[in-house]
Formats: structure tokens, sequence, C-alpha cells
């Protein structure tokens, strides 16, 4: 498990400190927003909380700072300044500015009093410096009274901080209108509710070292708060970088709809090129994704939709029928795979030379309700049917008229 804790260890030090290179380019823009100065302090204080306790640099800051557990104290002090800035946070997202200021003027102060008190406690325990990782230093040193009652009060500190974050996050999360953000102050909530298993597995360590009490679960405390911490680090981030994730998300989805219509799309304009606004791309130059894509793909749903009207006259309601049931599917149902066999048909005709019915067709199969959304997903399905229909039929020269 100790690799599997340095391992978190990490990710927790390099997580806090991402967060922190993500916030900073925007800082002069918020130099007057408090919560957002506070919410980079997070991120700061998260960071160094775990970064000062890493095997690998502790014992190197306790050589330059000449004393051997001041590790054990710039972590401690490291936890009660993040908490008192996510308090700064949420008090100033909850509340109107007039009493944000009040309330987070009010905690700060209570929080610098808390640590004072546990700077004094700290240097007057003076627990001795250990050879060792820090979980098992810390393990040791509770073996000492004094330091027992000094991390008991560290612990209270703690857990008050993160029973009023926990409070704050769902408060907020039911108010809040953007999904993300949302998402993010639920994932806060869970983490402070993993830093408070952290907190009532220490006391349960304690209780166990003084009484007959059983001890828990030796590795659940570093556990919890470790996924604890890189869970608010999530939830404090992801309302920034959520909603470009979903666009990035959003924008496959399209290049992956433009790419799939594309067979169809291409059969309905080598039968009528009046359908396309523009020239065609090349096949190879339709590949590369542009930066007009939603415009582009919106085109090519329409320029189908074209196409599939100037074939009306071409379509045979009863040779469908009978090549549905040939494929075995039902004909009281229209479905994507039935406009497919439609235009299939349709195209065979035209090519083959038949003559156009001459009137309106009543077996123009479907057009969605919905927004243009639905309209994509609807003409992708029957872009997929049409491709496996047409197989090795389509044409060999599926390619743009030279110059284009």
């Amino acid at each position: 498990m100790t690799t599997f804790y340095q391992v978190l260890s990490w990710a927790c030090a390099l997580g806090g400190l991402v967060a922190l290179l993500y916030k900073l380019p925007a800082l002069p823009r918020h130099r007057g927003d408090v919560a957002y100065l506070a919410l980079c302090l997070y991120f700061l204080c998260s960071s160094l909380s775990f970064f000062v306790e890493l095997d690998q640099i502790r014992d190197d800051i306790a050589r330059l700072l000449h004393y051997p557990s001041i590790t054990t104290f710039l972590c401690q002090a490291a936890v009660v300044v993040l908490t008192a800035a996510q308090q700064v946070v949420l008090v100033h997202w909850s509340h109107a500015p007039e009493r944000a200021r009040t309330k987070a003027r009010n905690r700060t102060l209570g929080y610098a009093a808390a640590l004072a008190v546990l700077a004094v406690l700290f240097f007057f325990v003076n627990p001795p410096g250990r050879h060792g990782s820090a979980e098992v230093v810390v393990l040791i040193n509770l073996e000492n009274p004094g330091y027992a009652a000094y991390f008991a009060f560290y612990l209270a500190i703690c857990a008050v901080g993160q029973v009023e974050t926990v409070r704050l996050s769902l408060r907020y999360a039911q108010i809040a209108h953007r999904s993300w953000l949302r998402s993010g102050m639920w994932a806060v909530a869970v983490g402070g509710s993993l830093i408070l298993v952290y907190c009532l597995t220490r006391y349960l360590q304690i209780a166990g070292l003084y009484t007959a009490l059983p001890e828990p679960w030796p590795d659940l405390y570093w556990i919890a708060g470790s996924i604890g911490s890189l869970l608010q680090v999530f939830g404090w981030t992801v309302p920034s970088w959520g909603p470009r994730l979903s666009e990035a998300v959003r924008w496959c989805g399209h290049y992956r709809s433009y790419r799939r219509l594309r067979p169809l799309w291409w059969a309905l304009y080598r039968a009528h090129p009046g359908i396309a606004l523009d020239d065609p791309p090349s096949r190879l130059y339709d590949l590369v994704p542009r930066r007009d894509l939603e415009y582009r793909l919106y085109r090519r749903v329409i320029e189908i939709r074209d196409g599939q009207l100037a074939l009306r006259p071409y379509m045979d309601p009863t040779a469908l029928r009978q090549e549905a049931r040939r494929l075995g599917l039902p004909e009281a149902a229209p479905s994507t795979a039935h406009e497919a066999l439609l235009l299939r048909g349709a195209l065979d005709a035209r090519e083959a030379g038949a003559a156009p019915s001459g009137g309106p067709v009543e077996a123009f199969t479907h057009a969605p309700d919905g927004d243009i959304t639905e309209e994509i997903a609807w003409l992708t399905e029957v872009a997929g049917h049409f491709r496996r229909l047409a197989g090795h039929r389509t044409p060999a020269g599926d390619r743009a008229p030279t110059g284009s």
C-alpha cells in the first residue's frame, strides 16, 4: 500500500498545482474578485499540503529549515488555510455581496485565530523528528499524549470546516443553473464527506491508542483524505473546463455525423448536383475538420432533404413494400431502413432511365418533428443503412469533379 500512498500523494500535489496554473492566467481580470483569489489560494495550499510531506523531499525541507518535524506543521497549516479559503468561496457564491463580505471576514478571522493557536501548541508540544514515511511518523507521534491532544484540535478545525463546506456545497448545488457547476458542487460535497471520514478515522486511531477500542483499518484515513482532496480539486475546477469538454464532445459528434452522412449525400448529389450550395470538396479534403463544421453539417442535412424531394417522382411504394418483406422489415412502421430502401430504389430507377411518375408520392417515409439534432440522428441512421445497401455498388468515381 506504500506505493499506492505515494501515487495518491503525488496525484493530489500535482492536481492542486495544475488547477492553480489553470486559474492563474485569468487572475489579472479577477483582481477584485475575492472568491476567485480565495480559490487560487485553495489550490496553492492543497498542492503544498501534499508536496511538503512527500517522502522524496520532506527531509530536505526539514534540513533547510533546521526543524526536524516542520513539514508536519506546514502540511497542517496549509490544510487550515485551504479550509478557510473554501469557506470564503462558498460564502461569496451563496450569499449577497454585503452579507458575504461580513461572513467571509468573520470566518477568516476565526481560522486565523485557530491557526495561531495551532502554531503555539505545535511548537509547545515540539514532537520529535523521527525517520520513516510521513504517515508512519504521525502514527508514532500520536503515542505522545501532548501531540495527540494537539492533533485532535487540528482535526476539529478540519472537521468543522468540512461540515460547513459540505453544507454550503449542497446548498449551492440546488440553486446553480449550470449543470457543470452543479456537478462540481456535488463533487466538492462528496470530497468533503470523505475528508470527514479521514477525521473520524484519525479520532478512532487516537482513541484506540489510549483505550481498549479497536483501531480502524490503518490505510483508511489516507485513502479517504487523498481521494476527498482530489474530488474537491475536481469539483472546484470542473465548472471552468467542463463546458469546453462538452463542446469538444459535441464537435466530435458533429464531425462523426458529417462523415457518416457523406455516402448518402454524395449519391444524392450525383443524381442532382443542384442541391449543393457550394462546389463539393474532394473526398480527401472532406476528411479535414472545418472551423465552420456545424454550419456545414446543417447544410449537408438540408441538401440531403432537398435531394430526397428531387427523387420523389422516382419513388415506388410498391417496390419498397416488396423489398421490405424480402428483408423482413415490418411494413406498418416506417424506419430509417425503409427510408434507405426507398432512396436506393429511387436512385436505381433514375439511373436505369425509368420515367418519373409525374405526381406526388406518399411514400416519403419520415421527417422528424424535433430539432436539428433529431434530424441529424435520423439521417445518420438512414445513411448507415444506405451504405450497407449500396455495398460494392457504390460508383468507383466517388470523387469531386475536376477543379472542385
